[in-house]
């Protein structure tokens, strides 16, 4: 009997101790999530799993241009700690909740203090036309806009322009919100 007991304690300690590892590297280091819809394409398909490294997410440092990234596209509250507990996927497994209409996959256009226009179907940084060879197709001309993407901000766009819901439409991501970078 005392065998079975310090089995079974044996067990429940590394059981516990995989789980704590798990949510602290999915928090922290790298975590999965899966591409829904057709904003990024060609680069990313729909239902395509990526890995994002959340080393700049934990370190609150800004991406580069080109990266893509995981954002919460809710934009309009603050997030938290609690928030990414909440959002790890051993919690939505057992919660069943999904994260796919909160998580967008874009890339980054603009950085803090840039000026990020779209004339005439194309993008322009700081006065200068971006080369985007990765862009679907070209972007259907609509009403000309501006932004000024404010400190602590970044702004994103999807590589299907014409089937994007991003920085167009929600505006300048807060730093905190880019949960992470595209690692594969």
């Amino acid at each position: 009997m005392k065998k079975i007991l310090k089995e079974i304690q044996s067990w429940s300690v590394a059981i516990i101790i995989g789980f704590v590892l798990s949510m602290v590297i999915g928090i922290f280091i790298i975590q999965p999530y899966k591409v829904d819809g057709y904003s990024m394409e060609p680069t990313l398909n729909d239902t395509q799993r990526i890995y994002a490294w959340k080393i700049n997410h934990t370190l609150d440092k800004l991406p580069d241009y080109g990266d893509i990234v995981i954002i919460d596209s809710r934009v309009e509250r603050d997030r938290s700690l609690m928030d990414d507990f909440m959002e790890h996927p051993i919690i939505n497994l057992f919660s069943g909740k999904g994260d796919e209409e909160i998580f967008y996959v874009k890339r980054v256009i603009g950085l803090p203090g840039d000026t990020i226009e779209v004339k005439n179907g194309n993008v322009f940084r700081n006065g200068e036309q971006l080369n985007e060879p990765y862009i679907k197709e070209p972007m259907e001309t609509g009403t000309d806009q501006v932004w000024e993407i404010p400190e602590g901000h970044v702004f994103v766009m999807g590589d299907n322009r014409n089937h994007s819901n991003d920085s167009r439409s929600i505006g300048p991501v807060p730093q905190d919100h880019v949960m992470g970078i595209d690692s594969f």
